[in-house]
């Protein structure tokens, strides 16, 4: 029985290594890390929204709240992990799924792209400070100063 030499043992070991770390990669990339919540400015008289709703909220097609209050929308940047959950789950698309269709609204002047911040902290402060503001915020951050919207 042949041994195998240092190199062709070090290649195995690399591979198998390699092997693990992608299955740990896969199993953390498809684990929520937290859980994603549509919130708004408490003055939104609405607790609850349809999926579709949402839906016409985020691709710009819903620009006034039943009031006649102006809709402000917030998210994260496309590569944010919240942003990618929020897609997922509210929206049933991928971030650069939703990010077409705004440049598709903007680019033939029937649209404007909405507010983008750069944390979930700047996202609640404003929020809470932009009356008819909605975004959403993982669930541990939401406070007093914005209104959780349940989606039925």
């Amino acid at each position: 029985m042949q041994t195998p030499s240092p190199k062709g043992l070090h290649r195995h070991t690399r591979r198998h290594s390699l092997k693990i770390l992608l299955l740990l990669w896969a199993l953390l990339a498809s684990a929520p890390l937290f859980a994603v919540q549509l919130v708004a400015n408490p003055s939104v008289p609405e607790t609850v929204l349809s999926p579709s709703t949402v839906r016409a909220l985020f691709n710009m097609r819903l620009l006034q709240w039943p009031d006649g209050t102006p809709v402000r929308i917030y998210v994260l940047p496309d590569g944010n992990a919240l942003h990618r959950q929020f897609c997922k789950r509210y929206l049933g698309v991928f971030p650069h799924q939703l990010r077409y269709s705004w440049n598709r609204k903007v680019f033939s002047g029937m649209g404007q792209f909405p507010q983008q911040v750069k944390s979930v902290e700047e996202m609640r402060q404003r929020i809470a400070d932009t009356p008819g503001a909605i975004g959403y915020l993982p669930e541990e951050l939401i406070d007093e100063s914005v209104r959780a919207i349940e989606v039925e």
